[in-house]
């Protein structure tokens, strides 16, 4: 299937403009035209099938849909060309932003996004887990593991670099809306339902750079340094027959039954006890070590690898050209939805007040209406208010 563009125009505000390099919502069956299934990364048994969909509890209007998965335990891969390439070169704010529902009560399945690279040479046919990527981010959920991944491209170390600590994501069968802004000055910010829960220099959360110190090379441990606080006590010596006592003692208080037969039970012999005098095997008690000097700290230096690179920001150095999605889910049943990318987060937000804001609260009240007819008046105990309490408190 062709990858036509989208036609997106850029829009002014004021002297300042902003760029949306790709929107789509899959409200109309033009969504067929934009988007390429790879059909030449797994072998068809292994591939799911995606659809439109309106899904359970659609808080928004009647034609609003989403591009939901439906098999279960299989790999899901599709891609769409951007209406204009990105360019770090630009010296723009790059924003990702979409929308995740999981309404099938995820168990394990990945739900992120990839921003990639590629322009005219990109095989959107043979799009996979092996494609090159800029960004990898959003949502990736197996059993007690949640988290929103952040990952970027480092073209200096020719890798992707994880975030170093894990962002927690949400796993409710809710829409929620998942944003990451990278910026030209090495900064970053993630939010979830437009609330920052992460930001900061890409230095300090990413290994893009090497350390700025090291381990001295020239220096070791001396041979006399002593870092061991405590020793033996050299005149704590072992009692004589101390290692004589037995671990059990036959018991003195049990006799032989009185059917006990010599002949035909053998010669009877007490059960065995713990002998209560046992302490087990010998050792000294430990002192102060007078030699101790403490632990010995390696002398630093500084790196002469390290330098600081402007340029940690630009994972599209090249031009970025291409959206998908490539992932594995064990249950099915998520709806990604109100995909942008622009070089304005006041854009993006103004797009999800547009879209996700206009009907989270009527998809709970949906949500909230069935549970409830589900449940007999005789045995409403007040437990689904309860939950759903603790659900809000947690979004």
């Amino acid at each position: 299937m062709k990858i036509p563009t989208l036609a997106i125009t850029a829009l002014t505000f004021g002297s300042v403009s902003s760029e949306v390099y790709f929107k789509e919502q899959f409200n109309d069956d033009k969504w067929v035209d934009t988007w390429t299934i790879p059909t030449k990364w797994k072998p068809e048994s292994e591939m799911g099938e995606w659809k439109i969909s309106e899904g359970l509890f659609n808080g928004g209007e009647a034609d609003d849909k989403g591009l939901q998965t439906t098999q279960d335990a299989r790999f899901y891969g599709i891609s769409a060309e951007l209406s204009k390439e990105f360019n770090s070169s630009n010296g723009k704010d790059l924003v990702i932003q979409y929308s995740v529902k999981h309404e099938q009560g995820i168990d394990c399945g990945g739900a992120y996004i990839k921003l990639l690279p590629g322009g005219k040479k990109f095989d959107a046919v043979k799009f996979g887990g092996d494609t090159p990527y800029a960004i990898m981010f959003g949502p990736d959920i197996c059993g007690a593991t949640k988290r929103t991944h952040v990952i970027l491209h480092s073209e200096k170390k020719n890798d992707n670099l994880l975030i170093n600590k894990d962002i927690p994501c949400l796993s409710d069968e809710f829409s929620h809306i998942y944003t990451l802004v990278l910026k030209p000055d090495n900064s970053f910010e993630v939010l979830t339902d437009n609330k920052s829960v992460r930001k900061g220099k890409l230095e300090d959360e990413f290994s893009f750079l090497e350390p700025k110190e090291i381990k001295d090379p020239n220096e070791s441990k001396p041979d006399d340094w002593d870092d061991i606080p405590q020793i033996p006590d050299p005149e704590d010596v072992k009692p004589d027959g101390y290692d004589d006592i037995p671990e059990e003692i036959p018991d003195p208080d049990a006799t032989k039954p009185d059917d006990w037969d010599d002949e035909d039970d053998g010669e009877w012999e007490p059960p065995m006890i713990d002998n209560p005098e046992y302490k087990g095997p010998w050792t000294p008690k430990m002192i102060e070590n007078p030699n101790y000097k403490g632990k010995w700290v390696h002398p630093m230096i500084p790196n002469p690898d390290y330098e600081y690179d402007e340029n940690m920001y630009a994972v599209c150095k090249d031009g970025c050209s291409h959206v998908g999605f490539e992932l594995w889910q064990v249950k099915s049943g998520t709806i990604f939805d109100d995909i942008i990318i622009t070089d304005s987060l006041e854009e993006a937000q103004k797009f999800a007040e547009e879209t996700y804001f206009t009907k989270k609260d009527k998809e709970r009240e949906l949500y909230d209406a069935s549970k409830a007819a589900e449940i007999p008046d005789d045995d409403m105990d007040g437990e689904i208010y309860e939950d759903d309490d603790e659900l809000a408190e947690e979004l």
